[in-house]
């Protein structure tokens, strides 16, 4: 059997893993956005350059998923999961000693979102599907992320009460202790797809070429991939830039550190409420709405004066979206495919999410030091959300066919 634990144990303890798991990475990495700015005057490299060394950790972490999952799917999610958070441990320990494009870039995308990746939602949304009943999936994978969006809630605070008490040196170090507390997650999620299939009664999974072959020729996955770069995008350009785009409005520096809080915590409410509308509404048009919402939430974000209730109410309505993708998105690469490739497949797609992450966190430190101003990555990222409701309208949510095997 895949796990050894107690039935009546089993689905509580795999929710609290992953979700932990989650809290631990996700909230630690999107809390680095708050040290840009120190990072910056630590070691003269300027924002530009800083930027896109953090750029570099969002799409490594995209490019490392859909190998931690391909090797989840072989050898299990245990050790992936182990192996990963003791590097974003090591990464984001190391940081304060790199002074260099090259050393933060090894510190903050190599190691620490590197390890992110491995430890990420690909791994970690096809351990739950493998391990909890079909019946349950949708609502579980909402607890999942709500699980991420905690963690942001509970680290963002946390990484500035600690950078006021140490110096911001030691406050990274200390939040690089606390994703040690997600190591014996690695034990309860362990077990392979095989496992999972053969227990379910599913198919067994397919090679990496078939699965990629299957994937690559099914319109509908490619549409979902191409909505979920817009969704790093704007995940990337929030969690990175927030804090320059509040002293840019002309807003003390603490409200950076709530805003992003109330992002996490309003994130935790969609999260849930998404996990229930999965089981009732077609998946795809809860993706449509999700990016409308987003994009007029950035338009009138954009429009209105910039005072601190602005602020909270704007962080608060984004909080509602944030995160809010993954789980139907995840949803529909089960529907497609089955749970057997889930991990790699999925993977696959958050590759395209990182490359809008990329792009999201690079442009906005490249625009801002050209203009002194992140209008146009605003006006971009409407653009792009508006885009992002319309190309999920065409997805089927129908099962791909497998292809003929010999």
């Amino acid at each position: 059997m895949t796990s050894a634990l107690p039935r009546r144990y089993a689905v509580w303890l795999v929710l609290l893993a992953a979700a932990g798991t989650f809290a631990m990475t996700m909230g630690v990495r999107n809390s680095m956005g708050l040290f840009l700015g120190p990072i910056n005057t630590s070691t003269g490299l300027g924002l530009a350059s800083v930027s896109l060394a953090f750029a570099f950790g969002q799409l490594w972490w995209g490019i490392t998923q859909p190998f931690a999952g391909a090797i989840a799917d072989r050898v299990g999610a245990g050790r992936v999961l182990l192996a990963g958070a003791l590097m974003v441990s090591l990464g984001t320990f190391i940081t304060p000693y790199m002074n260099s494009v090259a050393g933060l870039t090894l510190a903050i995308a190599l190691l620490s979102a590197g390890g992110a990746g491995l430890a990420g939602p690909a791994v970690l949304m096809a351990a739950t599907t493998r391990l909890i009943p079909p019946e349950k999936r949708a609502m579980a994978s909402g607890i999942v992320n709500a699980g991420g969006s905690f963690g942001q809630f509970l680290m963002a605070p946390i990484a500035g009460a600690l950078t006021i008490s140490l110096g911001w040196g030691q406050a990274v170090q200390a939040l690089a202790l606390f994703v040690l507390l997600c190591l014996p997650a690695a034990f309860i999620l362990r077990g392979n797809a095989q496992q999972g299939s053969v227990n379910a009664g599913g198919a067994a999974p397919l090679s990496v070429r078939q699965a990629l072959s299957q994937a690559l020729h099914t319109p509908s996955y490619l549409l979902l991939a191409a909505g979920f770069f817009v969704c790093g995008f704007h995940v990337a350009f929030l969690g990175t830039h927030m804090p320059g785009v509040i002293a840019a409005c002309g807003l003390p520096s603490q409200w950076a550190g709530w805003s992003l809080a109330l992002i996490g915590l309003f994130n935790i409410i969609g999260s849930l409420g998404i996990g229930w509308a999965m089981g009732r509404w077609p998946l795809k048009r809860l993706l449509s709405l999700l990016y409308t919402v987003r994009g007029l939430a950035v338009l009138a974000f954009v429009l209105a004066p910039k005072t601190p209730a602005v602020l909270l109410l704007f962080s608060a309505v984004m909080g509602l979206s944030f995160l809010s993708t993954v789980p139907p998105t995840a949803g529909l690469v089960a529907r497609f495919f089955g749970p057997a490739n889930m991990a790699m497949l999925f993977g696959l797609v958050m590759v395209t999410h990182q490359i809008g992450g990329f792009l999201g966190a690079w442009l906005g430190g490249r625009i801002f030091a050209a203009t002194q101003s992140y209008d146009w990555v605003w006006y971009m990222d409407i653009m792009l959300a508006f885009a992002a409701a319309l190309v999920h309208l065409p997805i089927r949510e129908a099962p791909a066919s497998r292809p003929v095997t010999t």
